[in-house]
């Protein structure tokens, strides 16, 4: 699971929730830089860093030892919890993990040295384990 090492603060405020403004397209990383297929996002949600570590799970198991594959996307915003069953009040909860905000035309993974359909196939099947919905992008 990806995480960061170290961070300068602990908790992160909540942020607005202006659905208007996570509906905006992404201005960073929205071409495939260093691959020749990619995985772009079309839609905006919070991406885990278990969810990130199942996708590229199943992008190792295709690109095998021939292909390279790149993770665009790191989770360092902390989400914090409060345990059940605790009242209101006392502060806020500690951080339980991290996530990627993710807004539509963010590419998310790249892959190189595989074939087109196998490419295409494994970054289809990376999209399912994402609660995002993605549509497979070329150079």
């Amino acid at each position: 699971m990806l995480f960061p090492k170290k961070v300068k603060h602990r908790k992160w405020q909540t942020g607005r929730r202006n659905p208007l403004k996570l509906l905006r397209p992404e201005t960073r990383g929205t071409t495939v830089a260093f691959g020749t297929y990619g995985l772009k996002a079309t839609t905006p949600h919070r991406i885990t860093s278990n969810q990130i570590e199942a996708a590229r799970k199943v992008l190792t198991r295709a690109t095998g030892k021939g292909g390279k594959m790149w993770i665009r996307i790191f989770p360092d915003r902390p989400v914090t919890a409060k345990p059940a069953e605790v009242g209101m009040g006392k502060g806020k909860g500690d951080p339980k993990h991290f996530v990627f905000e993710v807004r539509p035309g963010r590419v998310m993974f790249e892959l190189d040295g595989v074939a087109e359909p196998i490419a295409r196939d494994a970054l289809r099947r990376a999209g399912a384990k994402l609660p995002v919905k993605t549509s497979v992008v070329t150079r």
